[in-house]
């Protein structure tokens, strides 16, 4: 799962402040706009209450303090890079909370796709989602989900040993070809677009765009990995659309997916409800707070380091299995 763009992503922030610039220095002196800040800190402090009085009740026995604490960094890293969160979160769940892989895979695309409601929201106020491009993407992106969540669910049923050790694999290779995908973005020169209108779609570009939801929708719904990585580089080389779109066609489509993959690893029963809940606790804010310290931070050098993780995370994977 990826928190592609989890609930908030770093271009939005980088956008939404170059335009609050923008209208403040376009004002007469006395009529400046002041960034809103103090309301998302306001959001963030109600938000950290609820948290506060959750734990205080009788249903904290079913949370995990340190869940929250990893949903937090996780969030934070999410909303500062705009990397997806599932690559960080599933192999953490697996290699550090010792989730078996199924489990893992499962809470890891429920809790995202409750995330992605939030940049779904923004996206759409902000006007930056090709609704088009993320339906047709969805066509083929949900029914491969769905299959990559009965593969899991069918391997399962093979054994103990057996779905570890193939899990491992899988998730092992896509977080390597995650990790990968990363530095290429950071590298390619791909063609700057400007347009901010939905895009025109043939029926030739249509096949294929169907073709990129499927293939991602079945790597995302068995694996969790990816939902931010991979269709955000299909998009950016073979889509001529402005980059914030292409943010939040990713983000809008990624809510469809998830929600689908996410109701049905729920029916399999490999969804920790409670842990869940833990992770979206610390994930939210954390994702306000990265998003506002976006223009401040060498984020290519971050996705470096990000990069570097992931690669030894998909060894240590592939190690396991």
């Amino acid at each position: 799962m990826d928190l592609a763009a989890g609930a908030a992503q770093p271009v939005d922030a980088t956008i939404v402040t170059a335009q609050v610039d923008a209208t403040a220095a376009a004002l007469p002196a006395g009529r400046r706009v002041a960034p809103r800040f103090s309301l998302w800190w306001l959001a963030l402090g109600l938000w950290v209450l609820v948290v506060a009085l959750a734990y205080a009740s009788p249903v904290a026995v079913h949370l995990n303090p340190y869940l929250t604490l990893t949903g937090v960094l996780v969030g934070f890293l999410v909303g500062l890079t705009g990397m997806g969160g599932g690559a960080l979160m599933t192999p953490i769940l697996i290699l550090v909370f010792g989730f078996s892989p199924t489990l893992a895979i499962g809470t890891d695309i429920a809790y995202a796709a409750v995330t992605k409601y939030f940049g779904s929201w923004r996206h759409l106020r902000q006007r930056t989602v090709d609704l088009p491009l993320a339906l047709w993407l969805a066509v083929g992106s949900v029914p491969s989900g769905l299959l990559g969540a009965y593969a899991v669910n069918a391997i399962g049923e093979l054994g103990t040993d057996t779905v570890d050790a193939l899990l491992y694999g899988v998730i092992g290779v896509a977080l390597i070809g995650v990790a990968v995908l990363l530095v290429v973005r950071l590298v390619m020169k791909a063609p700057v677009s400007t347009r901010t209108s939905n895009l025109p779609l043939s029926g030739r570009r249509k096949v294929a765009t169907v073709a990129i939801g499927a293939t991602t929708g079945f790597i995302i719904g068995l694996t969790s990995v990816g939902s931010g990585t991979l269709l955000a580089m299909f998009l950016i080389m073979f889509y001529p659309i402005a980059s914030s779109r292409i943010v939040g066609t990713d983000v809008f489509h990624a809510t469809i997916l998830l929600t689908a993959t996410g109701l049905a690893q729920l029916h399999f029963g490999n969804v920790d409800v409670g842990m869940a809940a833990a992770l979206l606790m610390g994930s939210v804010p954390g994702v306000i707070a990265g998003s506002h310290l976006t223009v401040r931070t060498p984020t290519k050098a971050l996705r470096v380091c990000l990069a570097a993780v992931l690669l030894l995370s998909g060894l240590a994977m592939l190690g396991k299995a």
